[in-house]
């Protein structure tokens, strides 16, 4: 199996029951512990619910979907080995590895917070990310400074 997932092996996702999107697909997989799919669902739908209340907006995707335009990243840095040394050079991020980084901050910053439960976390996080605050933004722009900052080693991608 190649280290990189190609076009070929990438899965497709169905799109969830009530917002027929797949983000929010991704996410209820990305929050399912031990295979309890019906639990991560309502965890997901409930929080997503909770946020848009304390917000006062109508339509939860319409939260959700902002909060993940907030998160997603559009910079980030890989090692590379050049003469010796290690850097870290600044890569574009694109499609999948966005959609991926995404889902995965949110997650691990929901989770992060202690003290309360999922639905809580997870919709404290939704609404902190919907107005760029949180750790799940805070991760974005940390990953976008690291870039910015090794803007100079930029040449050694195209090696």
């Amino acid at each position: 199996m190649p280290r990189k997932k190609t076009k070929s092996l990438v899965r497709p996702i169905q799109p969830d029951r009530l917002y027929n999107s797949v983000q929010v697909q991704r996410l209820i997989n990305r929050v399912m512990l031990n295979g309890k799919k019906q639990l991560a669902e309502r965890t997901v739908y409930s929080a997503m619910q909770k946020a848009a209340d304390r917000l006062k907006i109508e339509n939860p995707i319409e939260v959700f979907e902002q909060a993940y335009k907030n998160i997603q990243p559009h910079l980030e840095t890989r090692s590379r080995r050049v003469g010796g040394a290690n850097y870290q050079i600044p890569f574009e991020v694109k499609g999948q590895r966005q959609n991926h980084l995404t889902t995965m901050w949110l997650v691990q910053a929901a989770r992060s917070r202690k003290g309360m439960a999922m639905v809580d976390r997870l919709a404290a996080e939704l609404q902190d990310a919907y107005n760029n605050q949180g750790t799940a933004v805070k991760k974005r722009e940390d990953t976008h400074k690291m870039a910015e900052a090794n803007r100079a080693f930029a040449h050694f991608a195209r090696m």
